[in-house]
């Protein structure tokens, strides 16, 4: 058995995103994946079963990186709209920094793929957030609605903005982004 290399793991990782957003799913191969990562085709299949195995990997992958840079500095005795506004200031900016894996996860999204994905194990990065949207619900701070009309208002928003395609005329300043903090919360606040 071949022993695992954390280089090549990571070159497949980038080189499936990179290809998937440039060519979408069907087109990007196993072997033009594996030339867009410098390793042979069989390489491929030292870490995943399949091409199926290597997508959904890579989206579970960018989904624990993800959840981990919204939860830094995470502290759940603050107000609520305290660590919300952490929260989606941490979002904003690993969105805006990562616009590539969020592309991917977007498409991912809308695929076949989706279907192979345990959606609660995913829901389980995000417990801290998804609690606290719990307790402030409880508390009668946060309008009592389902957890995916929440997260439309609250995070959807910085999909648009941290996306230079689809915010074209707006150069975004820490003013603007702390209003579109507020508006986000205002949306879903009682």
């Amino acid at each position: 058995m071949r022993i695992k290399d954390d280089m090549k793991q990571a070159a497949l990782f980038e080189a499936t995103v990179k290809l998937v957003n440039e060519i979408g799913f069907s087109a990007s191969s196993v072997s033009k994946i594996a030339k867009e990562a410098g390793v042979s085709p069989a390489t491929i299949y030292v870490y995943h079963k399949n091409k199926e195995e290597l997508i959904v990997s890579t989206y579970i992958d960018i989904k624990q990186d993800m959840s981990r840079a919204v939860l830094e500095g995470f502290d759940p005795t603050l107000p609520i709209r305290d660590i919300f506004q952490n929260v989606w200031l941490n979002m904003f900016a690993y969105i805006s920094e990562y616009r590539n894996y969020v592309q991917f996860t977007e498409q991912f999204a809308s695929s076949p793929y989706n279907e192979l994905v345990n959606h609660q194990e995913i829901e389980k990065y995000f417990k801290p957030v998804i609690a606290v949207l719990q307790r402030g619900i409880s508390q009668k701070i946060i309008k009592d609605v389902d957890f995916d009309i929440l997260a439309t208002f609250i995070f959807y928003p910085i999909l648009t903005l941290s996306n230079a395609r689809l915010c074209r005329t707006v150069k975004l300043n820490d003013a603007m982004i702390e209003k579109a903090f507020t508006l986000a919360w205002d949306a879903i606040k009682l």
